[in-house]
């Protein structure tokens, strides 16, 4: 069997992690404190529940059980105004071209994400007809480290766990995919993502042989 791909969304195909920021910052902004770019970085593969009692705990705020579902809810309007300016043109450099290489190869491909707003990021890059399968944040109830949304990805591709290679650029993803018994290229800096099998800085002029013979 061939081994099938399967990619985080944010920060591995599409940049849209200045947009979760912007809309994170307004949220913080409006309950009366700052959430800077350096307390950001703590949220890369975090759900949208557990980011949210990170911002609230860096901002010495609680909010009860309503305003912290009120909060969610205005922090993913605000998101979703943003994200309706996304066309391809922020598609990460060399994720088309390698996501096309994938499958003319005649490999599987799934999106493995925390994002609940996948479909809707796809449609605008004009990249959904790209995968066999998505799992994200709807379908789904753990969080990354936890390795829910690789294996759910894995059993909807009906691909076994360890012919499965996972694209990752967050720690918790990186640890999502070894959790699952799954092989794993970090997409980002290797000092930060030293547990991935193999690193890279992006897709750019990368070919699948290039993957597969790290993995032969």
């Amino acid at each position: 069997m061939k081994p099938a791909c399967i990619f985080d969304l944010d920060g591995v195909i599409v940049d849209t992690a200045k947009y979760h920021y912007l809309a994170w910052k307004r949220l913080a902004n409006s309950l009366g404190f700052d959430f800077t770019e350096h307390d950001n970085e703590q949220l890369k593969g975090v759900s949208r529940i557990e980011s949210l009692k990170l911002i609230l705990h860096l901002g010495g705020k609680e909010l009860d059980a309503a305003e912290f579902d009120a909060a969610l809810v205005r922090k993913n309007g605000w998101y979703l105004e943003y994200i309706q300016q996304i066309g391809p043109e922020e598609i990460l450099p060399g994720a088309a071209e390698f996501l096309s290489s994938v499958r003319e190869q005649g490999m599987k491909v799934a999106l493995g994400s925390a994002s609940k707003n996948a479909v809707l990021i796809l449609e605008r890059i004009q990249l959904l007809d790209q995968f066999d399968a998505i799992v994200d944040g709807n379908k789904v109830s753990k969080a990354k480290p936890d390795p829910e949304v690789f294996l759910k990805a894995a059993e909807e591709l009906a691909v076994p766990v360890s012919d499965c290679i996972v694209f990752e650029d967050a720690v918790a993803g990186v640890q999502a995919a070894r959790n699952a018994g799954m092989k794993v290229v970090g997409i980002g800096s290797a000092v930060v993502l030293d547990q991935a099998h193999f690193v890279l800085p992006n897709f750019a002029g990368l070919s699948v042989a290039d993957v597969l013979a790290r993995f032969a």
